[in-house]
C-alpha cells in the first residue's frame, strides 16, 4: 500500500460503512486472541499478507561492508523478535549487547561514509536528516535535524558483520514507510461531543491487528493528549475473554468479512452516553484500520446497547461523534467578494448576496460561518482613521437582522468556529487569542481571552522549537481538541485545554510540516488527521501533512498562479485564492485528472467560505 493511498483512507471508510449496513444482519463469523502484554511498536501488513515460518532473510554472503550497512538500515524496519532480522547483521557479541529499546530514529536517505578500513575491520559513518522518532507506544515525534553516528565492523569468517553500534534503532525513512502503517486511535474529547484521533505507527500481521489495536486503546492516549481527551476503555472497564468474529469463530479475526465480537467487563455500569462513547472509540478505530464490521459489543456478557443486539454496531451508529462526518452540505459554498458575502450555487451557476447586513456592506475582510449556518463572524474595515483600530469583529445572524461588535484591532485572523457553533476563535494583532461565545438560549455574546502564556515557552525536556509571534492563522479542529496555527510562517498544532474556571488555553505546541522550505501563509483541516498548508513560492505552493507531521506531500498545482493566499477545505473539494482568481480542486478525481479550475463569476481576490 502506498503512502498516498494510506492518506485516502477516509473515502474508503464511507464505503466500508455502506458494506457494514448491507451485510450487518447476515455476517456472523469470528476469531480471537487475548490482548498481548507487550506495548512495543508493532507493524501492519497488507490484507493479503501471509504469516511464514521461514524467519528473516540472512545477509547476502560476501557483501561489501558499505552495502551491508545499507542492508542493515533496511532490516531495522522489522521489529519482530527484538529486531531479529537486523541482529543477523551483527557479530554474536554485538547481537547480544545491542540495546534496541533505547529509541527508534527515522533518517531520510542515510549516507554510509567510509572512514577507515583494514583487512578485517572497518568504520563507517551514518549521516542524514533525522526526520522523526518512534516512541514505544507507536507515536511519531517529528524532527528536522542532522544525524550522525558511527558503526564499526569486523570480519566473521569471510563475511563482514557489525561489531559496534549506538544503543538505538536507526531506520531509513523509505523502509519505515514501507513496513509500518499509520493507524488512528480514537478517544472522546473532554466534553464527550466528538472523537479525537491519536495517530500511531504499528507493525503486525493482519491476523493480530485487532487485538493489537485494542491493546493500544486500553493503554490510553499519548501523554500530551490526556488534558483534552477521555478514555472509556480504562479501569474499571476492561476487555474480558476472547476477541472473536461476530459468530464466535476464533480464526482470522479482523481478516476480511465476518465482523468482530468482544465483551467489556465493567461496561454495564456506564451511563448510556458513555456506552455510546465506548462504542464509538472501538468502532471508529477498527473501521479506520480496515477491520470490517459488524461490531458486536457486549457489556458484562450482555449487549452494550439493546438496539444493536442483533445487527451489531456500524459506522453510521456513531456518526454523531465522528469528526469526519460531512456537515458542509447544509448551507453550501459561499464567498467573500469585493467585501460582501455571497452564496455560490455552482450547479445553477448562481451567485447572490446573502440577505441583510453581511450581503450589503462592502467592507468585509474575512468571514467564518458556523456549522449550522445560523451565525456569521466577520472581520470588517472600521472605516476610522489612525490611530483608531483598523478592523472590527462583528458577529450576527445569517440573515443579518441581528449583529454585535465584539472586538477591535489592527488585524484579525480568519474567524474559526467550533463544531457546536457556540464559539468562534480569532487572533487580534498577532498576539492576542480570543473566543467569542454565543449562548443559544439567550442569544447573548461574551468575549474571553485565551491563555497563550505557555505557547511560546519551551517545554521541559523538549528540544522542539516553540512558536514565535505573530500568529497569522488559527483554525480549530472539528473535534475541538486541537488548533492549527501559523506563527512566524511556521505551522504548529496546539491543544485546546479547558481550564477549571471555564476559560481556555492553548498548550503543548508541536511543530508540523517541519521541513517546509518557505513560509506558510494559510492552513485548514483536510480531515481530522490531516492538514493542508499553502506556502510562499511558485514551486509546490500547496502541501498536505498529517497531524503527526508525517507524509508531507505536494498537492497538484496545475493552473495555479502563485502566490496562493487563502486555502479552504470541504470533504470532497479544495478551494483557494491565488493571484488571479478563486480556484477549486475536485479531490475525488483520479490523480492524473486533478487540476485547479476557476470558480466562474467571482473575479479576482474572492475567498471561499464554508460552514465549519
Amino acid at each position: 500500500m502506498s503512502r498516498r493511498s494510506r492518506g485516502r483512507r477516509r473515502g474508503r471508510t464511507r464505503l466500508r460503512a455502506v458494506l457494514c449496513l448491507i451485510l450487518g444482519a447476515t455476517l456472523l463469523l469470528g476469531a480471537c486472541a487475548n490482548l498481548p502484554d507487550s506495548s512495543a511498536p508493532q507493524a501492519l501488513g497488507t490484507i493479503d499478507r501471509q504469516t511464514t515460518s521461514t524467519g528473516p532473510a540472512a545477509p547476502v554472503p560476501g557483501r561489501d561492508p558499505d552495502l551491508l550497512v545499507r542492508d542493515f538500515l533496511t532490516a531495522t524496519a522489522d521489529p519482530t523478535n527484538r529486531h531479529g532480522a537486523a541482529r543477523l547483521y551483527l557479530t554474536p557479541a554485538a547481537a547480544l549487547a545491542w540495546d534496541d529499546t533505547a529509541g527508534t530514529v527515522i533518517v531520510d536517505m542515510p549516507d554510509t561514509l567510509h572512514l577507515s578500513q583494514t583487512s578485517d575491520t572497518a568504520t563507517y559513518q551514518i549521516r542524514g536528516r533525522k526526520v522523526g522518532e518512534l516512541n514505544a507506544d507507536g507515536s511519531f515525534r517529528a524532527t528536522d535535524k542532522a544525524y550522525e553516528s558511527q558503526i564499526k565492523m569486523t570480519k566473521v569468517g569471510d563475511d563482514w558483520r557489525i561489531s559496534q553500534l549506538p544503543p538505538e534503532v536507526v531506520v531509513a525513512k523509505d523502509a519505515f514507510y514501507k513496513t509500518y502503517q499509520r493507524v488512528p486511535l480514537y478517544f472522546p474529547n473532554s466534553a464527550g461531543t466528538a472523537m479525537v484521533p491519536d495517530l500511531r505507527w504499528i507493525y503486525t500481521t493482519k491476523e493480530q491487528l485487532t487485538q493489537r489495536i485494542l491493546a493500544l486503546l486500553a493503554g490510553g492516549p499519548q501523554r500530551q493528549l490526556t488534558s483534552v481527551v477521555r478514555n472509556l476503555l480504562a479501569a474499571p472497564v476492561t476487555l474480558h475473554g476472547a476477541i472473536t468474529k461476530a459468530n464466535g469463530d476464533t480464526a482470522n479475526v479482523g481478516v476480511g468479512l465476518g465482523g468482530v465480537r468482544m465483551d467489556f467487563s465493567g461496561a454495564a455500569a456506564l451511563d448510556p452516553h458513555d456506552k455510546e462513547l465506548l462504542a464509538a472509540q472501538v468502532v471508529l478505530t477498527l473501521a479506520e484500520a480496515e477491520i470490517l464490521g459488524p461490531y458486536m459489543l457486549l457489556a458484562d456478557g450482555k449487549p452494550l446497547d439493546a438496539r444493536y443486539a442483533d445487527t451489531g454496531w456500524s459506522m453510521n451508529d456513531v456518526r454523531a461523534v465522528n469528526p469526519a462526518s460531512d456537515q458542509h452540505g447544509r448551507l453550501g459554498l459561499h464567498a467573500l467578494r469585493d467585501g460582501t458575502l455571497v452564496s455560490v450555487d455552482l450547479e445553477q451557476n448562481k451567485i447572490a448576496p446573502v440577505p441583510g447586513y453581511f450581503g450589503t456592506v462592502r467592507n468585509l475582510q474575512a468571514v467564518g460561518l458556523s456549522d449550522d449556518g445560523q451565525l456569521i463572524a466577520a472581520v470588517a474595515d472600521s472605516g476610522r482613521p489612525a490611530p483608531s483600530p483598523r478592523r472590527i469583529l462583528v458577529i450576527g445572524s445569517y440573515d443579518g437582522t441581528t449583529r454585535f461588535p465584539v472586538a477591535e484591532g489592527n488585524s484579525f485572523t480568519r474567524p474559526s468556529w467550533t463544531q457546536d457553533g457556540r464559539s468562534v476563535w480569532t487572533v487580534i494583532d498577532g498576539n492576542r487569542v480570543i473566543r467569542a461565545v454565543h449562548d443559544p438560549d439567550t442569544g447573548n455574546l461574551s468575549k474571553q481571552d485565551v491563555d497563550i502564556s505557555d505557547l511560546t515557552v519551551a517545554q521541559p525536556n523538549s528540544t522542539d522549537p516553540v512558536p514565535r509571534l505573530p500568529i497569522t492563522e488559527l483554525r480549530v479542529s472539528r473535534d475541538g481538541a486541537r488548533a492549527a496555527i501559523i506563527a512566524d510562517g511556521k505551522v504548529y498544532l496546539a491543544l485546546v485545554v479547558r481550564l477549571p474556571d471555564g476559560r481556555y488555553a492553548l498548550r503543548s505546541p508541536t511543530p508540523v510540516a517541519v521541513n517546509l522550505s518557505t513560509a506558510a501563509v494559510s492552513i485548514d483541516w483536510l480531515s481530522p488527521e490531516q492538514l493542508v498548508v499553502a506556502r510562499e513560492g511558485s514551486v509546490n505552493p500547496l502541501e498536505s501533512v498529517f497531524i503527526d507531521s508525517t507524509n508531507l506531500e505536494s498537492l497538484p498545482s496545475q493552473n495555479l498562479t502563485p502566490p496562493v493566499r487563502v486555502v479552504t477545505t470541504a470533504p470532497d473539494k479544495l478551494y483557494l485564492t491565488d493571484a488571479r482568481a478563486m480556484m477549486q480542486l475536485q479531490s475525488s478525481d483520479p490523480a492524473a485528472d486533478r487540476f485547479w479550475r476557476e470558480v466562474q463569476g467571482l473575479g479576482a481576490n474572492s475567498i471561499a467560505v464554508l460552514p465549519e
